[in-house]
This record gives structure tokens, C-alpha cells and sequence, in this order.
């Protein structure tokens, strides 16, 4: 699988983590337990740290990077979807980043709040708890966001990179 340290920029990668093959992890990234990199998500981090907590699943074709000053922080018992890019900014646990969509630098997504799909979170925006950004630019929805969609999200990706770790064989 695609993991690469660049100089001595080393990803650290919890052993009950599940990286498919085909994502790739390069530099100063960190992923903590039961968390999920599906396929052909990129985690870049060279220039600055990216962080994703425990149980999080960073989904197929996701972007995360980050520059020196604006780490990525992902929190736990977070879903990223299909397409999203995340870049030097704060996804507080138990929060939703929609499919497609993009989520800028200093930007937090707070707990139990939700980014629409195809949503674009400007720099300094604050989703707050509880939320749903939706739109271009983004415009806030206060108390729109399901939490309890979020937590089963993330349950079911945890279940499914057990699954994955498990059984997966290439052909």
C-alpha cells in the first residue's frame, strides 16, 4: 500500500486502523484507531500535520491535506464522504463532511454538525454544533444537522473496515 515518508515526515498509523491499498498516506499524517481510508483518498501531509481521530472513515477519492500553519484535524466518530476535501481545517468529533464537498482553511465543523453534499465551507467559517452548511458558499442551517445519522454513519464504517481488514484479497 502507498505510505511514504517524505524527509522525516513519518505517518503514524494505529495497528487496529484500516488503510485500503489503493489510498495513499504520505508524511506527517496520523490515524488512530478503528479509523478507515477508503480507496483512492489521498492524505498529504507535507507541508503541515494531518490528524484523524479514532473511528473516523476518510471515504473513496477524499483529499486531506495541510499547509505549515493550518493542520487538518478530523476528530473521532467522524465521516468524511466520497470526493471531499478537507484543507487546514477542524472537523470536531462526531461531525459529517457531505460527499464533494470542501472545507477551507480555519474553517471548524463542530460536533453533531453536518457539511451538505457538494457544500464548499469558506476560510474562518464556523459550522456550529448541531448545524447543516449547505450550499455555495455555504450558508448555515442552525439545528438542521441528524446527529443520530452521523453516529450510525460512523458505526457502519468501523463494522465495514472489520470487515475489510478481514476478507479483502486481491484477485
Amino acid at each position: 500500500m502507498p505510505i511514504y515518508a517524505l524527509g522525516d515526515r513519518t505517518p503514524t498509523i494505529h495497528p487496529d486502523a484500516f488503510v485500503h491499498p489503493d489510498a495513499v498516506v504520505i508524511g506527517d499524517v496520523r490515524i488512530g484507531a478503528e479509523s478507515s481510508i477508503w480507496p483512492g483518498a489521498v492524505l498529504r501531509g507535507d507541508y503541515g500535520t494531518i490528524i484523524v481521530g479514532e473511528r473516523t472513515s476518510i471515504q473513496d477519492g477524499a483529499v486531506v491535506h495541510a499547509v505549515a500553519e493550518f493542520p487538518t484535524i478530523v476528530g473521532d466518530d467522524c465521516v468524511v464522504g466520497h470526493l471531499a476535501h478537507l484543507e487546514g481545517c477542524i472537523i470536531h468529533d462526531r461531525a459529517l463532511v457531505g460527499s464533494g464537498s470542501v472545507v477551507l482553511h480555519q474553517a471548524n465543523v463542530f460536533s453533531g454538525a453536518t457539511v451538505a453534499a457538494g457544500a464548499v465551507v469558506r476560510n474562518r467559517t464556523d459550522v456550529p454544533p448541531g448545524a447543516l452548511a449547505v450550499g455555495v458558499p455555504a450558508q448555515i442551517r442552525e439545528g438542521a444537522s441528524i446527529e443520530e445519522a452521523i453516529t450510525s454513519g460512523a458505526e457502519s464504517y468501523v463494522a465495514n473496515a472489520r470487515w475489510y481488514k478481514k476478507d479483502l484479497r486481491q484477485l
